[in-house]
C-alpha cells in the first residue's frame, strides 16, 4: 500500500505523508557535495485534507416518534 502524496510546503515536490507528517525528502536539483541534505519542508505536520464526514448531523432534527435515551 501507498502513503498519500502532497505538495512539500517548502520545495512543491510530490512527498508522501506518513503518520501526518510530510517523509523526509532532499531539495530538488542536483547536489553539488556528497553531504546528504534534507529539505526543510521534511519532517513537517501535513495540513488535513478535509474534514471527516459525520454520521448524524447535529442540526437535524430528530425522526418524528424517536425518543431521547437519558
Amino acid at each position: 500500500m501507498s502513503s498519500p502524496r502532497r505538495a512539500c510546503p517548502v520545495c512543491s515536490r510530490e512527498i508522501a505523508v506518513v503518520g501526518g507528517r510530510f517523509a523526509r525528502h532532499d531539495p530538488p536539483g542536483r547536489r553539488t557535495v556528497l553531504e546528504l541534505v534534507s529539505c526543510p519542508g521534511s519532517r513537517k505536520i501535513a495540513p488535513l485534507m478535509a474534514p471527516a464526514e459525520r454520521l448524524f448531523d447535529p442540526e437535524e432534527p430528530p425522526f418524528p416518534g424517536q425518543q431521547p435515551l437519558f
